[in-house]
Order: structure tokens, then C-alpha cells, then sequence
């Protein structure tokens, strides 16, 4: 456990207000009680009002009004896990919504003035649809996405730089609309001034922080009038390295719970199916594959197979 996650946890102890021995924090931290006197004295400086007693029954006790406040985490920090509690808050873990939108409703209260306006940014301006599985996720920062949703919130044209699927880089000067949530990926949805066309951009794919110009612009209306459904349309029109066909003895409705809208699903009868679908990467369907635990027969591509074989080889 990191330093910032044990002084997070021993917070979260104190908060119930109630008198703990040394010991049982010690334990319960797994730390020495050299080490937990150390966490102790950091709260201290940073404000935190903890009541010590010496001796063989002593130990220690938050004063009331004392509470658990994102200071142990840097901006970047305190942003990443509100928007991680964000996605799972959507269903990105499934089961766990409710308490998610709990612990997100917590984590802003206590952000700072100017990071939760970063939030409240983020919570207004971004679409998306329930996660059902998808392609994996990449790297993002906290500061590119929360800009870019400030500024789909204040209608500001913004200026970066891109990298494009096929390695093209290119600088883009665009007028935000929508940031979308779709799968374990986030895109912005704009009106490229230069194109004069509406575009979605993968946030990942964006080189540094966007440059906000301070100059504003009249939102216009997207196509379709849903920024999710614009992404989405757009990532199945466009074209894939791979076409994937597989039959798989289990009926249709079960496969396709578990491969969402990534694909197809063609009933084949009322235990077998053809599961269809496009793609960059040869790992989703595979997943897909072993989530499902039937047995299959994979019509195309040949690479498949070939994945699928040497994935068998290495767990036998």
C-alpha cells in the first residue's frame, strides 16, 4: 500500500470519530507503530486535528469536524480517481454503480473550488453509453480531458495536436461539442474549423493539452443530434484490419450479452450462432471467446486461429 493510500485509509478510520489504540490502527494498516505514529504527525501538518494518549491505553481519536479532504492527492490525482469513479459510476463496473455514485458524490464535495468546477466540467459535458465490454483502454491525462470539457462547457474553440489511426499528425483548431464516454475509451465530438466538417477525436490520441483561445463560438447542431450515437456510427463505418466470423454453440441472446454492440450476433438456431464482427485487434474477439465458454469454430480470419492456437499452447 503507497503512503498517499495508507494515510487515505487511516483518514477513513478516524473519520468515524470514535478512540482507536494504536494497535488496532497499526493492524489494521499493517504498518509498525513507528510507522503510524509518522502517518499521524504528516495529518497533522497538513491540519488534521488528532488526539493522542500516551501509555499502554492510548491511542487516537479525530476531533469532530475533521473530515477526509483530497489533500493527500495532487490535482492530476484527485481528478484521475473522480473520473475512474466516474466511469464505474456508468456501469463500467458492473455491479457496483450505486456505490460508485456515492463515493463520486463524496470525492467532488471535497474537491477544492477549482478542481471540482473541473468536475462539474467533465459531469455536464460528457455523453456516453452503458460499457458492455470493448477495446482496451488507453492512457489518458486528467488535464487534457478536463480542459477539453471546460471547453465544451464555455464554447471555446480550442487548438491541438492530433495523431491520426494511420500515425498522421496533424494541428487541429476545433469548436467542442460533446465528450463522449463510449466502451473504455473517451472521444471529443467538434466542428473542425479547417475542415469545415464535424470530427471525433480519440482524447487519447491528443499530443499535450489542448490550448484554450479564449475566443468563443455559437454551438451549432450536431448531426443526428446525439454526440454518443455520432462516435458510435462512426467507428462501425469505419474500416478494420479484420473481418471476424465465428460459429459458437450457445444460443444468440447469451452472446450477445457478452460482445454488446461491437458486433453482430446471427442465430443459427436455438443453440448455435455466427457472432460477426470488425476490427483492429485480434484480443476482443478472443476475449469474447473465453468469457463465453462454449465451444466455437472460427470461420475467418486464418490469424485468428493461429492467436487462438498458440494461447492454448501456453496455458497447456
Amino acid at each position: 500500500m503507497s503512503t498517499s493510500a495508507r494515510m487515505l485509509r487511516l483518514l477513513s478510520l478516524l473519520q468515524t470519530h470514535r478512540f482507536w489504540s494504536g494497535s488496532d490502527l497499526a493492524d489494521r494498516l499493517e504498518v509498525s507503530d513507528r510507522t503510524l505514529r509518522r502517518d499521524v504527525e504528516r495529518l497533522r501538518d497538513l491540519g488534521y486535528d488528532v488526539d493522542a494518549v500516551r501509555g499502554a491505553a492510548g491511542g487516537y481519536q479525530l476531533r469532530a469536524g475533521g473530515a477526509m479532504a483530497p489533500l493527500l492527492l495532487d490535482d492530476d490525482e484527485a481528478v484521475a480517481v473522480a473520473v475512474g469513479l466516474r466511469a464505474a459510476a456508468n456501469g463500467g463496473v458492473p455491479g457496483f454503480e450505486d456505490t460508485t455514485l456515492q463515493a463520486l458524490t463524496k470525492v467532488i464535495a471535497l474537491m477544492p473550488p477549482r478542481l471540482r468546477r473541473r468536475m462539474d466540467a467533465l459531469q455536464t459535458q460528457t455523453e456516453g453509453l452503458p460499457w458492455s465490454g470493448g477495446p482496451g483502454s488507453t492512457a489518458l491525462d486528467p488535464t487534457v480531458l478536463t480542459t477539453l470539457a471546460q471547453a465544451c462547457r464555455d464554447d471555446e474553440v480550442v487548438t491541438f495536436a492530433y495523431t491520426a489511426f494511420d500515425g498522421t499528425s496533424t494541428t487541429r483548431r476545433v469548436e467542442p461539442h460533446r465528450l463522449v464516454n463510449l466502451g473504455r475509451r473517451w472521444y471529443l465530438v467538434a466542428h473542425d474549423r479547417e475542415r469545415q466538417d464535424w470530427r471525433s477525436f480519440r482524447v487519447d490520441r491528443v499530443a499535450g493539452v489542448p490550448a484554450t483561445t479564449g475566443q468563443r463560438f455559437r454551438p451549432r447542431e450536431i448531426p443526428g443530434g446525439d454526440a454518443a450515437q455520432y462516435v458510435s456510427r462512426g467507428l462501425r463505418n469505419r474500416p478494420q484490419r479484420h473481418l471476424v466470423r465465428v460459429v459458437v454453440e450457445a444460443p444468440a441472446a447469451e452472446v450477445h450479452a457478452v460482445m454488446g454492440r461491437w458486433g453482430e450476433v446471427e442465430p443459427l438456431g436455438e443453440q448455435s450462432c455466427r457472432m460477426t464482427m470488425s476490427t483492429d485487434s485480434l484480443d476482443w474477439p478472443v476475449l469474447v471467446l473465453a468469457n463465453l465458454d462454449h465451444d466455437f469454430e472460427v470461420e475467418e480470419p486464418a490469424e485468428l486461429t493461429a492467436l487462438i492456437a498458440r494461447l492454448g499452447a501456453r496455458v497447456h
